[in-house]
């Protein structure tokens, strides 16, 4: 049987010590693994960053070269559109005209249309406004669904005319994707312009090839000129109104009765 060794005092103090000891370089080791941790992290967030800051760069850069680029195509209009790149609903000689500069992603023109629309609508019908819907590819920045929606639009009322655009206005912002995406492909914005009474073979190969891409540009451009900076902006007889007092205004149209 093995004998035990009995502790001295002095035996203890040194164990004691040893157990320190190796504490203290246990601790060391992981302030300098800590140290190494945020220190790659921080690289790692600074190279994510100048990455992020580069296609930034890359991003504005290119939107600004494409857009002083321009279509090739030409700004042919489509048969009823109006001379200032819309579509005008209602009597044109009604009392009281109204103009909306509108992108079909902005969500802000999406909650516009929704509030108003069945308004502007009632109003375009009893003969007291008519409304011009200006489509512009002001989001193009973001996304080619601006102007693909736009283009898309203008198809529709090229081929089908401006009964059926107009309810492709309607869907296109019933259907509105969100600023971000997913975005509607060419086959969903063929799918309601169908719903909205066209006929596919002739408005598929127009929304595909982008045909009236040219248009839609002027229409930005157009708009540049006329100062119009954000969408939604609305004009009514001519004058810019505020666009958060636009459904107060729209409803004291019916209140009144004019």
């Amino acid at each position: 049987m093995a004998q035990k060794k009995n502790r001295t005092p002095e035996d203890k103090a040194a164990a004691q010590a040893r157990r320190e000891q190796r504490q203290a370089r246990n601790e060391r080791a992981k302030a300098v693994a800590e140290e190494r941790r945020k220190a790659a992290k921080r690289r790692q967030q600074l190279t994510r960053f100048g990455v992020v800051a580069a296609v930034l760069v890359v991003l504005v850069g290119g939107y600004f070269f494409v857009t002083s680029l321009g279509s090739d195509k030409p700004d042919t209009p489509p048969a009823g559109a109006s001379e200032d790149f819309g579509l005008v609903t209602g009597d044109a000689d009604a009392p009281r005209s109204v103009v909306i500069y509108e992108d079909f992603l902005c969500p802000f023109c999406g909650q516009l249309e929704q509030t108003v629309g069945d308004q502007l609508d009632a109003a375009v019908e009893a003969g007291e406004t008519s409304v011009e819907y200006r489509p512009l590819p002001f989001l193009s920045r973001i996304s080619d669904y601006s102007p693909r929606a736009a283009n898309a639009f203008a198809v529709v009322l090229d081929e089908s005319g401006p009964e059926v655009a107009k309810a492709y206005h309607d869907l296109l912002y019933d259907n509105q994707p969100a600023e971000r995406g997913p975005y509607l492909d060419d086959d969903e914005l063929v799918a309601l312009a169908v719903e909205a009474g066209a006929d596919e073979d002739a408005v598929r190969p127009g929304i595909e090839d982008m045909a009236f891409e040219g248009w839609v540009d002027a229409a930005g451009d157009a708009a540049g000129d006329a100062d119009v900076d954000s969408t939604p902006t609305v004009l009514v007889d001519g004058e810019v109104v505020d666009v958060s007092q636009f459904p107060t205004l729209v409803q004291s149209w019916s209140d009144s009765g004019n």
